[in-house]
């Protein structure tokens, strides 16, 4: 997993921890922390994709090449 994604993960994580522990609270400003969680975990699913599609493709180049 690259480090991108390993950090997009943790963001959000700590972006829905801290945006319960605010409405929680009863801080309904807290609830910026939702599109943050957004971004990042569109930030993850992107860098997982492409690692995917790197890897199929280096698989397809090793299959012709051996072939």
């Amino acid at each position: 997993m690259p480090r991108t994604s390993l950090l997009a993960s943790i963001v959000v994580v700590l972006a829905l921890a801290a945006s319960v522990v605010s409405l929680v609270q009863g801080w309904w400003p807290g609830l910026i922390w939702l599109p943050l969680a957004g971004i990042a975990s569109n930030v993850l699913w992107m860098n997982l994709r492409r690692e995917k599609q790197s890897r199929a493709a280096a698989e397809r180049a090793a299959q012709s090449a051996g072939a």
